[in-house]
């Protein structure tokens, strides 16, 4: 079983940073590729980006890019999720998810098979 632990949320004006941590257990974390999604009030689950297993490749949901920055530290078991001028629209729960085995990168949700608790984020005006 793995267990996966967000931190790092708050409360952050509109054009401001913020960097999420996800801290997962378990022997095997660099054979996973590592993904990070949000979910807002009302909305559905929308992803916002990936990392490779290796850290060598990663992949962006189009509202993010150029923004967000994802990265992982293999020997501490943890994932990041870097967050640039932050946006109102960027407010949600984030969620950090570990994918099913022989996932590369994937963007959708039933590719992912543990998640975290998520943290809030929230971007005011």
């Amino acid at each position: 079983q793995v267990q996966l632990a967000e931190s790092g949320g708050g409360l952050v004006q509109a054009g401001g940073s913020l960097r999420l941590s996800c801290a997962a257990s378990g022997r095997t974390f660099s054979s996973y590729t590592m993904g990070w999604f949000r979910q807002a009030p009302g909305k559905e689950r929308e992803f916002v980006g990936c990392i490779n297993s290796s850290g060598g490749s990663r992949s962006y949901g189009d509202t993010v890019k150029g923004r967000f920055t994802i990265s992982r530290d293999n020997a501490k078991n943890m994932v990041y999720l870097q967050m640039n001028s932050l946006k109102v629209e960027d407010t949600a729960v984030y969620y950090c998810a570990q994918a099913r085995i022989g996932t590369s990168y994937s963007g959708v949700a039933g590719d992912y098979r543990y998640w975290g608790q998520g943290t809030q984020v929230t971007v005011s005006s």
